[in-house]
């Protein structure tokens, strides 16, 4: 009640900048291919930047004394940590940038102003601190970004967002920054909201290059309604001047010192690093004001009808809501951990089973894995948001969650690189930059920290004289792997164990910053190469299970959409071979398909690594369907039993498919899952003292793998070696006994 008469005046103004938006519908700049090939002029000349007169009675505002520009910015140096929060609910808290911990923000006692160029300035109530507006989301479209000038397309605005990266070749389409033409202080880049926003921040990088050093240290901001009258921010009387970057890779947070109201929002570098350019990467943190009228942002958002706690989690609230979970549904349920972090900290997994805790048989088990890289937590938060989906629509009797869970062993491992994930956490989701948090405690990258199988494989199949046929699966880890003294995370040897403990069918590890489905190999077989197609004997079956998720999701399969950094997966529906994109020796995806029966792929799931928590019911609804349909394709194929005559199950039998040159083995019941497409196979079954068995059989297109079971009888010499031992006595060799006959004859003639 006591702010009522201040608010006034200020919903007054922003009617008014409503009106002044639509003068904006003649001075929209054009949208042409060729925008950014040349330099790019203000619509309108432009010598500094403009700034307003105070209208009557601003001047007698009440201000603290300010420190002298340029303004010291928010930076990643020094994170604050989070307050203890005493119990976990699954409830949605209050939207902020970082509702589960201290919002890194300026305090300021200037109070609510407005310029008579119809720009309010925010109430001093509105504390909150806005989120981002999408430019590193891809929320904010190439239309939605202009500059003064770029040196070429591929340093124009549309390059100039937080984190993205530049492509191999530099100096080609896919740069890593905006850059202007000319290196003066007439130079800037634009963000048009369009639509009426509440600006609260800027945080800005240097250029994304290995081999040039170009940042800007200091710029200014201003903000319009029409983007032609432009407000300068100021700090006291003066423009204020923003500190920006000492390098080019951290971010670099400023707040405004009073929320601004407007349509557009420009940053203009007033210096730069003395040996490079104005280049810059940035992202605009803003709260979108309500516009019933406003068609085109109704028509875009995107809502979920699903109760789920869609927030960032630490590693305490994960235990936490694992905990919630497991009392919610605790007869399909179980919680256990696989080991521990260099740190210490316990790797934690959810079995999700009619009957957890147990292998049954005929029962296919099948896993998620995320946090490999401990900053790309979309992946995480999705995982923690499935668990809370299938309780729930479990309980719901969704039969078609009812069907999954009976029917599949699920394991969901959400945080594989908790010391990661931490660190990553302390910086937050926007100034963490690219790589904070990426590697474990000891600095080792856990995707490609596994056993090299492929180089084993190959190098056996290319000798022509080998001793023996070379074995197409199961192939063993080397002992140098093993030995305590190899760079081996134990992480990656939690893991290890785990795959052979549990005998996998199908699993999906996430990953993020970009929007695809990888699939093995991930290695090249050409040694001098780093990019070449290189397929696995299973390759249509893996293309089968990389398009069953991206053609699911609300977004990798869309042509319309633009690259998240570099690359266009388009032509291969949202898919890509991992070699054809870029070569890692010891993939968790090699190696599961070479050492284990689990066929594993990497499923990048967002363009934006650590979005922000107001992202992640966009999220959701993105990736809801494909994680279910992902677990659904585990039932397709062939599955059966192989038993001796007496019904009893043959563990590590071989089963193999004529023309797929990679086998694999039964389970310890003897229970098998073999995923093919559809299509007539002959399949054999063989153990060791086994007489092979042969059969036809029919995989259809209906959900579902076919029954197809094997008896086997025992060879002669294994039933006469099986007879001989049940009365104490010994096979007899018949190559040993000939030739001690042999020496008997010899000593006899001697």
């Amino acid at each position: 009640m006591a702010h009522r008469g201040a608010v006034a005046p200020v919903l007054t103004l922003a009617l008014l900048a409503v009106a002044f938006a639509g003068v904006r519908a003649q001075g929209t700049a054009p949208e042409d291919p060729d925008y950014y090939v040349q330099e790019i002029w203000s619509r309108e000349p432009e010598p500094e930047p403009f700034s307003p007169t105070l209208p009557a009675g601003a001047g007698v505002e009440e201000r603290e004394p300010r420190p002298p520009e340029p303004r010291p910015p928010k930076r990643t140096t020094k994170p604050k940590k989070g307050p203890k929060k005493e119990k976990l609910a699954l409830e949605t808290p209050p939207p902020g940038k970082k509702s589960n911990r201290k919002g890194m923000r300026t305090k300021n006692t200037e109070k609510a102003a407005s310029d008579d160029h119809g720009v309010p300035v925010a109430h001093e109530d509105v504390k909150e601190s806005c989120p981002p507006l999408g430019l590193e989301t891809l929320k904010i479209t190439d239309f939605q970004l202009h500059a003064s000038t770029a040196k070429r397309y591929g340093l124009g605005a549309h390059r100039g967002r937080l984190n993205i990266q530049a492509g191999i070749n530099e100096n080609d389409f896919y740069d890593g920054a905006w850059c202007a033409g000319r290196n003066d202080p007439h130079q800037w880049i634009e963000v048009d909201a369009r639509r009426l926003t509440r600006f609260t921040g800027v945080i800005t990088q240097g250029r994304n290059s290995l081999w040039l050093s170009d940042w800007v240290t200091s710029y200014k901001v201003m903000v319009s309604n029409d983007s032609h009258t432009w407000v300068t921010v100021k700090n006291g009387s003066g423009d204020m001047i923003f500190e920006g970057n000492s390098e080019k890779e951290i971010p670099v947070l400023n707040e405004l010192p009073v929320p601004m109201v407007a349509r557009y929002i420009r940053v203009n570098p007033r210096s730069w690093f003395d040996n490079g350019s104005i280049c810059m990467r940035l992202e605009i943190l803003g709260c979108p004001l309500p516009d019933p009228n406003n068609y085109y942002h109704r028509r875009n958002e995107m809502t979920t009808t699903d109760d789920l706690d869609f927030r960032h989690h630490n590693y305490k609230e994960m235990r936490q809501l694992m905990k919630v979970v497991n009392e919610m549904c605790p007869n399909i349920t179980r919680i256990y951990n696989i080991g521990r972090s260099h740190q210490g900290l316990k790797l934690y997994a959810v079995e999700i089973s009619d009957r957890p805790g147990e292998h049954e048989v005929g029962e296919p088990e099948f896993h998620y894995i995320a946090g490999a890289h401990g900053n790309e937590v979309l992946g995480r938060e999705l995982l923690l948001l499935l668990l809370q989906f299938l309780c729930q629509e479990y309980l719901a009797r969704n039969p078609r969650i009812v069907r999954l869970v009976e029917e599949t062993r699920i394991h969901i491992l959400p945080s594989l690189n908790p010391d990661g994930y931490e660190k990553a956490w302390e910086g937050g989701s926007e100034l963490g930059g690219w790589s904070l948090g990426r590697w474990t405690h000891d600095g080792i990258d856990i995707n490609n920290n596994f056993p090299d199988l492929n180089t084993l494989l190959w190098e056996a199949e290319d000798r022509k004289n080998g001793p023996r046929k070379v074995p197409n699966h199961y192939i063993a880890i080397p002992e140098w792997f093993l030995s305590e003294n190899a760079t081996v995370a134990v992480e990656t040897r939690a893991v290890i164990a785990w795959m052979e403990k549990i005998p996998f069918v199908l699993g999906g590890n996430l990953q993020g910053g970009e929007l695809v489905v990888a699939y093995p190999y991930d290695m090249v077989r050409s040694p001098w190469k780093t990019q070449e197609h290189t397929p696995t004997p299973d390759d249509h079956v893996f293309r089968w299970l990389a398009y069953s998720y991206a053609s699911t999701h609300r977004l990798m399969t869309d042509a319309r959409r633009r690259v998240c950094h570099t690359e266009d997966f388009q032509k291969e529906e949202g898919t890509v071979n991992g070699a054809s994109w870029h070569t890692v020796a010891g993939s968790l995806n090699d190696f599961s398909y070479l050492h284990t029966n689990c066929f594993e792929l990497s499923i990048y799931v967002g363009c934006d690594k650590y979005p922000h928590e107001s992202q992640l019911p966009e999220e959701w609804e993105n990736n809801r369907e494909s994680l279910i349909v992902f677990m659904e394709q585990i039932h397709r194929g062939i599955k059966g039993v192989v038993r001796d005559s007496h019904g009893k199950g043959i563990p590590n039998a071989i089963i193999s498919v004529e023309g797929v040159n990679h086998d694999i083995r039964t389970a310890s019941d003897g229970d098998y899952w073999r995923l093919l497409n559809p299509g007539e196979y002959v399949v054999t079954a063989k153990a060791d003292g086994f007489t092979a068995s042969t059969k036809n059989c029919m995989v259809g297109y209906d959900m579902g793998a076919t029954r197809c079971d094997f008896t086997l009888s025992k060879t002669n010499l294994a039933r006469i070696r099986e007879i001989m031992e049940k009365f104490g006595k010994q096979p007899v060799s018949l190559p040993a006994r000939r030739l001690k006959l042999r020496g008997r004859k010899r000593r006899q003639r001697g």
